[in-house]
This record gives C-alpha cells, sequence and structure tokens, in this order.
C-alpha cells in the first residue's frame, strides 16, 4: 500500500484542486507529516474502491482532522455530491473518553471540502450515514455533530464538517451520502423474484449500457399480454441519476407491492400492465457518481435526441415508450420517473403544463390522491411547470409527445425526511419508509381508475407457479430508429374505455 504525496490546493482553484482526483482512494494510509516509517495502529486508512463508492482525496489537517475530496462524475467534473467511504485501523486513543474538568469526548473531525451544491439539506438538520462491520445497519449520525457552512480556507466554498467518535478498534467503519443501493444488490433482487416463478412477472434485457444490462420488468396477469390484448400501461423508470439512492428503494416498494398477494395488488395486476425499468444508469449506479453516466452524460436531459451509443439505455427505453404509442392496442395511460432532492422534504410531484385546462386540471388528479394515501407526500410541493431547462427531461419530452389520455410526471423523494401535516418535525426517512411510499403510489392506481368496489370480491389464493414459457414481449427491444413518431396525437385509435375526465374520482 503505497503512500500518496500530501500536496495543498493550488491557489485560485476554487474546485479545491480537484484536477488532482482521477480516481477514488485505495486503501489509502494517512502517514503523519514527515514520517517515512511502517505505519501505525491509529494512521486512519480510507478505502473508496468498491462498487458504488466515491471518496478521491484525503489530506491531514491535524492528528485528529482530514480534509475529504468527493470524486467528481466520470467524464464530467461539475457534479460532486455522492461519497462512500470506509475508515479502519483506528486507535485507542481515538475511540476513548478522555474525561478531565472539562469533560472533554475526543472525536475525530471530517471535512468534505469540493461539494459542487451550495444549496443542501445538511442546512436543515439531515446527516451522513454510517455502519461499521459489528453493527451493519445503516443509522444516521446525530445532526448536532453536523456542520454545514461557507468555510474561508476553501475560498468560502460550502463544507460538511462532522464529529466521530470511533469506538471499537476492530471495525471497519463506512460513511455515505445517504443509503447506497447498488447495482448489485438489484441483480440480487431481480434474481429472488424471478426465482419465485410467478406467472405475471416478467423480466428481460431491454438493452445493455456500456458495461451492464438494462432490465425492463412487465407485472401484469398474463391474460393482458395475449396476442392482440388491449393494455393500459403504466411505465415507471428509476435511477437515471445514480446518486439518488431512494428512487431503488422507492421503486423496490411499488414492485414488491405489485408482485404480492395482497387483494389490491391482484386488481391492479388484472386491469394495468406495469412496465418498470428500475435502473436507467446502471453504470453510474456501479461507479459512484452522482448524476452522470460512465461517459459523463446526464441522461435526463438527452430525451429528445438519445444516441444508441452514448446514451443506450434511454435510447432502448424511448423506442419502447413511441411503439407502445404507435400500438392502437395499447394505452400509455402513465409514464412515472422516480429520483431523490437534495434540498426540499417530503415525497412530491413535478408535472407538465398545457394549454388545454381541463387536461391541466386532470393531472393534479393523481398527486392529489397520492397525497390522500401517504402520509409524507405533499401536494403543496407539487408543482406544474414548462421550465426551459427541463426540456430534455422524461417527464418534459413525453408530456409533449404523447396524447391528451397520458399523464407523465417527475416523483421525488427527499434524501432526509418528510413532515407530516399538522406538525413541524422532520421525519428522517429510512429504508422502509421510502420503500412504503412506493407501495402507496402502487396503491393510488385503484383510487384513481375506482376499482375499489373489485377488492372486496377478490380471495387471497396461493401464488400461481408459471408452467411454461411466458408469453413474448409485445414490445421487443427495436434496434431502427427512434424517431418514428406518429403523424398527429388525436387521430390516434383508441378501443380501452379511458377514465372518465368529467368524474374522476
Amino acid at each position: 500500500m503505497a503512500e500518496r504525496s500530501q500536496t495543498a490546493p493550488e491557489a485560485g482553484n476554487d474546485m479545491g484542486n480537484d484536477d488532482a482526483i482521477g480516481g477514488n482512494v485505495s486503501k489509502y494510509i494517512v502517514l503523519p507529516a514527515g514520517y517515512c516509517g511502517q505505519p501505525k495502529k491509529g494512521d486512519l486508512i480510507f478505502d473508496a474502491c468498491f462498487e458504488s463508492g466515491n471518496l478521491g482525496r484525503v489530506e491531514q489537517v491535524s492528528e485528529f482532522e482530514y480534509d475529504l475530496f468527493i470524486r467528481p462524475d466520470t467524464c464530467n467534473p461539475r457534479f460532486r455530491v455522492w461519497f462512500n467511504f470506509t475508515v479502519e485501523n483506528v486507535k485507542e486513543s481515538q475511540v476513548r473518553e478522555i474525561v478531565d474538568v472539562f469533560r472533554v469526548v475526543l472525536r475525530v473531525i471530517f471535512n468534505i471540502v469540493n461539494f459542487s451544491k451550495t444549496k443542501s439539506l445538511y442546512r436543515d438538520g439531515m446527516a451522513p450515514m454510517v455502519k461499521s462491520t459489528s453493527r451493519p445497519k445503516w443509522q444516521r449520525l446525530p445532526p448536532k455533530n453536523v456542520y454545514y457552512y461557507r468555510c474561508p480556507d476553501h475560498r468560502k466554498n460550502y463544507v460538511m464538517s462532522f464529529a466521530f467518535c470511533f469506538d471499537r478498534e476492530e471495525d471497519i467503519y463506512q460513511f455515505a451520502y445517504c443509503y447506497p443501493y447498488t447495482y448489485t444488490r438489484f441483480q440480487h433482487y431481480l434474481d429472488s423474484l424471478q426465482k419465485r416463478n410467478l406467472d405475471y412477472f416478467f423480466r428481460e434485457q431491454l438493452g445493455q449500457s456500456q458495461q451492464r444490462q438494462l432490465d425492463l420488468l412487465t407485472i401484469t396477469s398474463p391474460e393482458n399480454l395475449r396476442e392482440g390484448a388491449e393494455q393500459k400501461v403504466v411505465f415507471i423508470t428509476g435511477r437515471v441519476h445514480p446518486g439518488e439512492t431512494p428512487s431503488s428503494f422507492v421503486c423496490q416498494g411499488i414492485i414488491d407491492f405489485l408482485v404480492s398477494q395482497h387483494p389490491i395488488a391482484r386488481v391492479l395486476r388484472e386491469h394495468l400492465v406495469f412496465k418498470i425499468a428500475p435502473m436507467l444508469n446502471p453504470d453510474g449506479v456501479y461507479l459512484g457518481n452522482y448524476r452522470c453516466s460512465l461517459m459523463g452524460f446526464d441522461l435526463n436531459r438527452h430525451w429528445l435526441d438519445p444516441s444508441p451509443w452514448a446514451h443506450p439505455t434511454l435510447h432502448g427505453v424511448k423506442q419502447l415508450i413511441v411503439q407502445m404509442y404507435n400500438d392502437p392496442k395499447t394505452s400509455l395511460e402513465f409514464y412515472i420517473d422516480i429520483h431523490a432532492h437534495s434540498t426540499m422534504m417530503n415525497g412530491f410531484m413535478y408535472g407538465n403544463i398545457f394549454e388545454d385546462e381541463e387536461r391541466f386540471q386532470r393531472q393534479a388528479i393523481f398527486p392529489k390522491l397520492l397525497c390522500q394515501n401517504a402520509e409524507d407526500f405533499s401536494y403543496s410541493s407539487t408543482s406544474f411547470n414548462r421550465d426551459a431547462v427541463k426540456a430534455g427531461t422524461g417527464r418534459r419530452f413525453l408530456g409533449g409527445l404523447l396524447d391528451h389520455t397520458s399523464y407523465c410526471y417527475t416523483l421525488e423523494v427527499s434524501f432526509y425526511s418528510y413532515i407530516i401535516g399538522g406538525t413541524t418535525a422532520a421525519v428522517p426517512y429510512t429504508e422502509e419508509a421510502y420503500m412504503k411510499l412506493g407501495r402507496n403510489v402502487a396503491r393510488t392506481f385503484l383510487d384513481y381508475y375506482r376499482l375499489n368496489p373489485l377488492v372486496e370480491k377478490v380471495a387471497i389464493p396461493m401464488p400461481r407457479l408459471r408452467k411454461e414459457k411466458p408469453p413474448p414481449s409485445k414490445h421487443p427491444f427495436l434496434r431502427g430508429p427512434a424517431s418514428n413518431y406518429p403523424n398527429g396525437k388525436g387521430d390516434k385509435r383508441r378501443s380501452v374505455n379511458h377514465k372518465d375526465p368529467s368524474n374522476p374520482f
């Protein structure tokens, strides 16, 4: 394990000499200045060379203080938010409580000094996550130990400092921006679902990123996939921004509920076809990027003209959606893209603005219903816009492509917490709370389509097993151009019974 040279940031570089950050630290031992011998106990070892890891550089300020530099997204130095690293080789004086007349507890201070965002939930009580080998469950640090401020030592950039007391010498400690959700975890989750051999769950590879596969899930009753069957489709995507890990927990909550034997889930499967692409940016997730793909693209700004070479996952999903839109037997009713928000509380939605006032009002129905079902969802934070900088997003592009029977949303959920109506106290999100929001999103479709009376008629049977090969997908991965748009949006044949816009409830 080689010692890395300790160089001060160059003057005039607002990013804290990010040019020197070319990758993650790998078992990097921080040795005292001028010391050339073998590392001793207490010479901390930092590591981020693991899946979804991110830490680019470490500089020791004093014996118990360290400046930490986030590695920028690959091929894009603009984005520096996500971090995920381990610390080991702590010594007794770093873990022991030192009590004298002032009752001082000795702690190590970590300063993350090169955030690319100035606004942050760290101002509102958010704290980094931590776990260790003997305590493998993620926990948030106490907010009183976290400080977010402009730092004169770093050209008045925003710095997040947190104090931590190591309490077990043999433990390896891991710190992260939010609950990690890795590509490997996602694959294991899908493998476990596939092994259940459910006849209403189908998994296919829609395409390939630069290095990893793009999974597409179809959850519906097999009868809905018969040749010539009419379909009402709900299309859901997640993790287009890889550092927004809450998106994956929400998406898993949706999937878990839809494949369950809950009576509501059974009714939804009988009446709707759910198409879910839970991880649109698998390379970025694996690499520990915050916003970009392996090649440095923010994929959620390239829906207008995705390249099969530079944006292959986006290209594949867009082709599939365009094909479904052109199919007279398919009614693409919803598109929901799941994200996480770094400055706002609660779950909320973004929607589009339309010239047709009636369509605009109908678009507000689903988030209003979701607000009734989920205590952490805020309709007051939900907004509808046509911001020019969002023109390349999935919500904006598909909102302009699809006809008046389709609704496109961005579902946002806070990285930190939610505030229950009538209170002012922030409730920090847990993994389970994120998944609960996903379950509530799925339940809301029952209210939207007014299927509640059917639930009471549904018994709870044992899950059916698939006895033969799944029906062929109606929408295989296309290889042709993605620019075959319909000539008009109002002349599309529809034999599916749509919701009644005059009486949506």
